[in-house]
């Protein structure tokens, strides 16, 4: 029998699939081989110090608020709320490494449950794969919701149910309450700027509102203790200008990207953004770029080299367009920045864990808290500030004279946006 000879549709198909694999295969191996050397060369690098702002509480409304800007003075006032807890401790959060901090906060959390506390935390699976399978074994009298690795079960053509656990959140009692954008680890408390903030007064019942709706919804259906429904007895108070914005993708609910696009297009005098992780769908970045334009002075400010090369430099993909539009762009050096804060016209704010990019706004469980009060705004702007001042001003001049190779490996990574 002699070979069937290929239609030219069918030719057309072939080579069409063979050049979108091999373009996806060169910018997996880019993406890879950068990963790689970039791990080679942090090995054995001492963190340089950075300035920080020491923490600082405004009362907001009928309750307060906590800035924190240093791990170390974060941790403490968790490891102490934690152990003067007396009925209920709600801990989440995204990555727990089991080293000298990862213990202490596990063993803090053993004592609070021996001494009769009720204990409930949950931790994403996937990030922590390296941590020891030794360090992820509990008491039998702490509740704990491990988020699974592949939480799709039988529904894995249910985009909806692959999103992780990206929140950090921890409520004592009724009167205090920890969210934003720190794990738990030792190097977190010294080598990472990040931005927390400690909550006391009625914003506390909300925050325990978010932990428990989360722990419903996702525990398996068995009838075990560290199973059953987590269910509170909050007041039903309203606190008008402290607000919870949670991405919950297992119900097709994203409002944080909305709450920032909205208060960016209401800006008039200034929007200053920190983001660890800046990856923005072209909407956002048209929003940013029409602030600037219309007067709005218009800062971002990251990291100059993050802990992920490639989403830096996919990051910068964008660089052009927001600096042309008259965006200031700020790098900040010496450690990783790993804030996400966003503060307009010194009257609103938020904080909290969503990056700029698809997997926070539009796949993970994410929350972010929301602040009309200006002495928040005011405390926010000073630690930007001192930010900007351990940052480096990209310039248009000093972007457009960055070598070929640079522009190339931008281009050729810019396909993979819509994947982080």
């Amino acid at each position: 029998m002699g070979s069937r000879v290929q239609s030219v549709p069918e030719r057309i198909v072939r080579i069409a699939r063979r050049t979108l694999l091999t373009v996806f295969g060169v910018q997996l191996a880019l993406a890879v081989g950068m990963s790689l050397v970039d791990s080679y060369r942090r090995r054995g690098k001492k963190p340089k110090p950075f300035p920080v702002t020491p923490p600082r509480t405004v009362s907001v409304g009928d309750s307060t608020l906590r800035t924190y800007t240093y791990g170390r003075d974060l941790y403490a006032d968790m490891l102490a709320a934690i152990d003067g807890a007396q009925r209920q401790i709600l801990f989440e959060t995204y990555i727990w490494k089991g080293d000298e901090i990862g213990e202490r906060f596990k063993a803090a959390l053993a004592a609070a449950a021996d001494r009769g506390v009720e204990v409930y935390c949950i931790y994403d699976s996937f990030a922590n794969l390296v941590v020891s399978p030794r360090f992820k074994r509990f008491p039998s009298n702490m509740k704990v919701l491990r988020y699974p690795l592949y939480p799709a079960g039988w529904r894995f053509f249910d985009v909806a149910r692959y999103g992780r656990d990206h929140r950090k959140i921890l409520v004592v009692d009724d009167h205090e309450g920890f969210v934003g954008g720190y794990n738990i680890g030792s190097a977190y408390e010294t080598e990472w700027r990040d931005t927390h903030v400690r909550i006391t007064g009625p914003a506390v019942w909300d925050l325990k509102r978010a932990f428990a709706d989360f722990w419903n919804l996702n525990r398996r259906r068995r009838i075990r203790a560290s199973e059953r429904p987590l269910l509170l007895e909050t007041a039903s108070t309203w606190e008008p200008v402290i607000r919870f914005h949670r991405n919950v993708p297992k119900l097709w609910m994203f409002p944080i990207r909305s709450v920032y696009l909205e208060a960016i297009a209401r800006s008039s005098v200034r929007v200053w953004m920190t983001q660890a992780y800046f990856t923005p769908d072209q909407d956002f970045a048209d929003a940013m770029k029409a602030a600037a334009r219309r007067g709005v002075d218009v800062r971002l400010l990251v990291p100059l080299k993050s802990n992920h090369i490639v989403a830096d430099w996919i990051s910068r993909g964008y660089f052009s367009q927001l600096l042309d539009a008259g965006v200031r762009i700020f790098r900040f050096r010496d450690a990783m920045v790993h804030a996400k804060t966003l503060t307009v016209d010194g009257t609103w704010s938020t904080v909290g864990t969503a990056n700029i990019d698809r997997l926070s706004l539009q796949g993970n469980y994410e929350i972010n808290v929301e602040v009309f009060d200006e002495a928040f705004a005011q405390t926010l702007e000073e630690i930007f500030a001192v930010d900007q001042g351990n940052s480096l001003e990209l310039t248009s001049a000093e972007w457009e004279a960055r070598d070929l190779h640079r522009k190339f490996t931008e281009a050729t990574l810019a396909p993979l946006r819509p994947l982080l």
